[in-house]
């Protein structure tokens, strides 16, 4: 059989709070997507999704490229890089023009989607992604490629995804340091609807949770789209902090307590069994003054965390609309979604359907960057490899503040999304 030649290259970085993933893909003559190399290493210098160190940060991101680069027996210089966290705004700039009827033209097209590029109002922010959604003609909706048909009115939403301008401008900077160039910075929901989500779903409506290290992204798709983005400033990170410090023992300690043995379900049998608290980072064993720990009392510590988060997610989803009928369900993934029991914790608490959610369109993808914790990872390589209409310059497109009508858009988009769900 003849080997498939790889056309295109896309190599996509992930810059998280506890690790700094590079996944480089070979896109073939066939459309398949081909792991070629992957790489990791410790995040250091990033603060809740942010850069808070550019040096450290920038360390991180080179061994994390230079490991992939050697198991691809490659090197690239541009790369999609991903986005945790910023002060991510999502809204809808519905814009319309007239026609009279005619037959519509490509020029009829680029006609409305400038004057919906012109139309966006971002109050100080930076738009990162400008993407038309369906057409609609006289009103009526669902159009793909409207050239050709007549109307008297040719009209599209576009989606536009906002952040606080100092994060992209420190997550670029840190890139750049590594000597790379930044294909396009996406923001990380956007990119890990595409890996764990189905068409589906995307369609009908699901809200899908980002359980990170130090981030949980709470967003809403409807439509093919993502329609509404909240962040809570915490994640799984909080969990291992709250058994160190429960018990006294180091982050390393407790992190392996966490992973092994922890999970946000309770058993009676947890309290016969005593923990092994394991060697700190520098590989010293627990001496004999070391805490007696059972597994109930670890868990009773993750479950008051989980149940803390779980409830800032119900209110980002209550927000966001996503409430009524319990028939759409929520995607849960992230490193967080690791955690045992996670799914079923946040089923029994939010009353829907729990499921996670694990990237998937890649083949020869290791095992070890197959699990949830790499989703964003993987959905940054199907944003690339889509080739999506993008109304905005790279990603410095700003519009100055030209008045309050953000607003006026959020609550139509939560109108909208109320109505479905």
């Amino acid at each position: 059989m003849k080997a498939a030649r790889v056309e295109k290259l896309i190599s996509a970085i992930d810059i998280g709070s506890s690790k700094v993933s590079a996944l480089i893909v070979g896109q073939t003559d066939s459309g398949e997507l081909l792991v070629l190399g992957t790489g990791q290493r410790e995040s250091r210098g990033v603060t809740r999704g942010c850069i808070a160190d550019v040096e450290q940060a920038e360390l991180s991101v080179r061994y994390a490229v230079e490991q992939a680069e050697r198991i691809a027996g490659l090197n690239i210089d541009r790369v999609w890089v991903g986005m945790s966290s910023g002060g991510f705004d999502s809204l809808l700039a519905p814009v319309e023009i007239e026609l009279g009827g005619d037959r519509i033209t490509q020029e009829d097209v680029d006609e409305l989607l400038q004057a919906g590029r012109a139309n966006i109002q971002t109050c100080g922010k930076m738009a990162l992604h400008v993407q038309p959604t369906l057409y609609s003609l006289d009103g009526v909706g669902g159009v793909a490629n409207p050239v050709g048909l007549h109307a008297d009115r040719l009209g599209v939403d576009v989606h536009v995804v906002l952040a606080d301008q100092s994060p992209i401008r420190n997550m670029d900077m840190t890139v750049r340091a590594a000597h790379l160039d930044v294909e396009s910075l996406v923001v990380g929901p956007v990119a890990t609807g595409l890996a764990c989500l189905t068409l589906e779903e995307r369609e009908l409506g699901v809200a899908l949770v980002e359980f990170g290290a130090a981030v949980t992204n709470v967003s809403v798709f409807i439509g093919g789209m993502l329609v509404g983005l909240e962040t809570i400033q915490k994640g799984a990170s909080d969990i291992t902090d709250d058994i160190a410090s429960t018990f006294g023992i180091r982050r390393a300690q407790a992190e392996r307590l966490k992973c092994f043995h922890g999970s946000a379900l309770t058993s009676p049998r947890d309290h016969q069994e005593v923990l092994d608290i394991g060697p700190d980072e520098n590989g010293i064993e627990a001496g004999s003054n070391a805490p007696r720990i059972t597994k109930a009392q670890l868990n009773a510590v993750v479950c008051q965390r989980v149940d803390a988060i779980v409830t800032e997610i119900a209110q980002a989803l209550k927000t966001l609309g996503f409430s009524g009928p319990s028939g759409h369900q929520v995607v849960l993934t992230g490193g967080g979604a690791e955690l045992k029991g996670a799914a079923e914790h946040m089923q029994g608490a939010l009353g829907r359907t729990v499921r996670i959610g694990r990237p998937s369109g890649l083949t020869s993808i290791p095992e070890a960057h197959s699990g949830p914790a790499f989703s964003t990872l993987v959905g940054l390589i199907h944003y690339a490899a889509s080739e999506r209409v993008d109304l905005k310059s790279g990603y410095d497109l700003r519009v100055e503040q030209m008045g309050g009508t953000m607003p006026g858009l959020i609550e139509r988009i939560k109108r909208a999304v109320r109505e479905n769900f």
